[in-house]
């Protein structure tokens, strides 16, 4: 069970989508950290277990070595025994060739337990070398995992910075906008725009009441020239307007003149 959820976690992490999670992050910056930092205790509690691994395999060999030692201390034991058994046999001692066979026997056996206990430990430490080389290597492959994710994480945080700035400028650029109608530029600037506007209607108003006062002027002077071209008649003396008429009456004026004269009077 141990052995399945490492291999479990390891292959979770390696076929770990970075992208997809970043899609679920708010802040990816923060999210990548925290990833940083799960992955970094993953790996670590990934060592110690390939570590407890290792140690329990290097135990299993040391035991393989010390059975296999065992059945060899054995085994000259009842070599020994043998030869010491026919050494009292061929004395005739057939009482200490007997004692000295049956230890040669117990000898063996020893042996042979010792050869059946090495013999069968060595499926299981060969399948301990095979897991503790694929934990060696899903190990290598999460550290260099967690380098491309350092990386990854590096370059996306630049990357959203540079977004980030860029949303900013664009703001401001929008913010000081001065075509824009809706900027305080805009409003300052048709507020100018209507004061100029009335300050021309105001010098238009004021040059009309000037024309109209000149005319004014004009009216009088005219008024005057007739007065006095009155009072130059009613004196005895001639206007401008009688010299070189030639008229042998003293005016030159007829009935016909009066009347027409009178609906000129009429008509102003």
């Amino acid at each position: 069970m141990t052995k399945q959820s490492i291999f479990g976690r390891m292959s979770q992490l390696i076929r770990a989508n970075v992208n997809a999670m970043l899609d679920r992050a708010e802040d990816p910056e923060k999210m990548l950290d925290q990833m940083v930092r799960d992955f970094t205790n993953n790996i670590r509690e990934a060592e110690e277990a390939v570590a407890q691994t290792i140690g329990n395999l290097r135990m299993m060999e040391d035991d393989y070595k010390e059975d296999l030692e065992t059945a060899r201390s054995w085994g000259q034991k009842a070599l020994a025994a043998s030869r010491k058994s026919d050494e009292f046999r061929s004395e005739g001692n057939e009482e200490n060739a007997a004692k000295f066979d049956n230890l040669a026997k117990v000898a063996i056996q020893r042996q042979l337990d010792s050869e059946n206990s090495a013999k069968s430990a060595e499926p299981t430490i060969q399948s301990q070398r095979e897991i503790v080389e694929r934990l060696r290597t899903g190990l290598e492959q999460m550290k260099t995992k967690r380098q491309q994710l350092i990386s990854k994480r590096d370059e996306l945080v630049a990357r959203s910075k540079a977004a980030h700035a860029q949303s900013q400028v664009h703001d401001a650029v929008k913010a000081i906008d001065v075509m824009d109608p809706t900027s305080e530029v805009g409003r300052f600037e048709e507020k100018i725009r209507r004061e100029e506007a009335r300050v021309r209607g105001q010098n238009e108003l004021a040059a009309s009441s000037l024309d109209s006062q000149f005319e004014q002027l004009e009216d009088l002077g005219e008024q005057a020239e007739i007065e006095a071209r009155l009072a130059a008649l009613k004196s005895g003396g001639s206007s401008p307007a009688e010299i070189g008429t030639g008229s042998d009456s003293g005016t030159g004026i007829t009935e016909a003149d009066f009347a027409d004269l009178e609906t000129e009077t009429d008509k102003a």
